[in-house]
């Protein structure tokens, strides 16, 4: 989502990684030990919230020294697995929990099961631990995650006069298109779809309408099936695209970022993005423009929603996991996942966290968000062995092929699925 403005940092970030190393944490003569952050924030507030935890900790622990590595989500996983294979992997690692599982498999991440104080297991609710849980193991505490909204033009939105939706009453699927039909005039689209990587947010979103798609059987294998639920998003965005054109079809391309010129100038009435986005509104915004936080819409499943959080992991070959953990408790006391979350613009994990009074809000939709994240799931691939090259040589094409309207359901059916099911059974012989 954000590769665009993270790619300037990459090369930096290789160098600062090459200047500091990125070997496990050791121990000094004056018995004094060192452990590697490796952070991948990467905007302003939240690297500050970020180094000023670390500065806290150390003025707090003179014995355990944390030192701060700033990494990037442009080359993480390439850089990972690099520094395991090579014994020089930090000790904490932050990364998100659907780039964890081949990790986890591989035996590079420490099972964090008996090192976890009760407090951090009992505050975060259950749903989030499955995003970071493989074969019974947690290689990953979930801390930061967001749901996707819809950004609305707020004038647009009361001239048209229809009804907006709450999270309490959200628009269903069948509502939400006819409403994009509705605000669509001269000029202006009712929504912009920025499908650039459409299959996490086609999934994503499909479990409002009960779609699953990833089957796992008694055996522990998993297989692609598709029905009814998991055509609901698809079917709606072609449906807008190609049958009402009240979605525009030259924001299938786009990221997220690349739709908010148009949707500044009125072009697009709403479009869908993540809730960290709400930060590029609030700052490249127009003076006088004035825009919501709306639920996406909700199907048979109500709001739900799948998720990968961002996670804190500790590496297998670190010598001091006791003290990594430590550190990680330490990050997401409640107050400090607070500051963490208000840093990306994104959402709390931790109960005590989410409860805090600065994100029910109505400002700049922090209530909207807040109110969702009891809906939130895991993504519905989340611990699937081959979910990367199903996802990059199958799914990605055929979902592109069939939103631009140059195939049906039947042969995106066909593709995702009998496609699929070979890719998966190739790693899990």
């Amino acid at each position: 989502m954000r590769a665009v403005l993270r790619t300037a940092a990459a090369a930096a970030t290789a160098l600062a990684l090459l200047l500091t190393g990125c070997g496990g944490g050791g121990g000094r003569a004056d018995g004094r030990i060192t452990i590697r952050f490796q952070s991948l924030a990467w905007q302003k507030e939240s690297v500050d919230a970020n180094k000023q935890l670390v500065k806290e900790w150390n003025a707090s622990h003179p014995d355990v020294r944390v030192q701060y590595v700033q990494g990037s989500w442009d080359s993480v996983h390439d850089q990972l697995l690099t520094s395991f294979e090579g014994d020089e992997a930090p000790d904490v690692i932050h990364d998100a929990s659907d780039d964890l599982a081949d990790f986890a498999y591989g035996g590079y991440l420490a099972d964090l099961r008996t090192l976890l104080p009760d407090r951090l297991t009992a505050d975060i609710p259950q749903q989030s631990w499955q995003t970071s849980t493989f074969d019974g193991g947690v290689y990953g505490v979930p801390f930061l995650q967001e749901p996707r909204v819809l950004i609305a033009n707020t004038r647009i939105l009361k001239a048209s006069g229809v009804r907006i939706p709450t999270p309490a009453r959200p628009w269903s699927w069948t509502e939400f298109r006819r409403i994009t039909k509705e605000l669509t005039g001269k000029g202006r689209y009712g929504v912009a779809w920025p499908l650039k990587e459409p299959v996490s947010a086609t999934l994503n979103l499909g479990l409002s309408a009960g779609g699953e798609l990833f089957h796992r059987g008694a055996d522990g294998k998993v297989t692609l099936a598709m029905d009814e639920g998991d055509l609901v998003v698809p079917r709606t965005i072609r449906d807008q695209v190609g049958t009402d054109h009240s979605a525009a079809r030259t924001a299938l391309g786009m990221g997220g970022g690349d739709t908010l010129p148009g949707l500044f100038g009125g072009k697009y009435a709403m479009v869908p993005l993540g809730f960290s986005f709400r930060q590029q509104v609030a700052e490249q915004a127009p003076k006088g423009f004035e825009w919501t936080v709306l639920p996406a819409p909700a199907g048979s499943a109500g709001l739900a929603q799948g998720v990968s959080p961002q996670t804190l992991s500790v590496a297998q070959d670190s010598p001091h996991k006791k003290e990594a953990v430590e550190f990680i408790d330490f990050l997401l006391r409640p107050a400090n996942m607070v500051r963490l979350a208000k840093g990306d613009w994104m959402l709390p994990t931790g109960r005590a966290a989410l409860a805090d009074p600065s994100l029910h809000t109505a400002d700049r939709g922090w209530a909207t968000g807040a109110a969702l994240a009891g809906a939130l799931r895991s993504a519905p691939a989340q611990s699937v062995r081959g979910y990367p090259e199903w996802k990059d040589k199958v799914a990605t094409p055929a979902f592109q092929e069939y939103y631009s309207g140059a195939i049906d359901a039947a042969e995106l059916r066909k593709r995702l699925v009998q496609d699929g099911n070979r890719v998966l059974a190739r790693y899990q012989r």
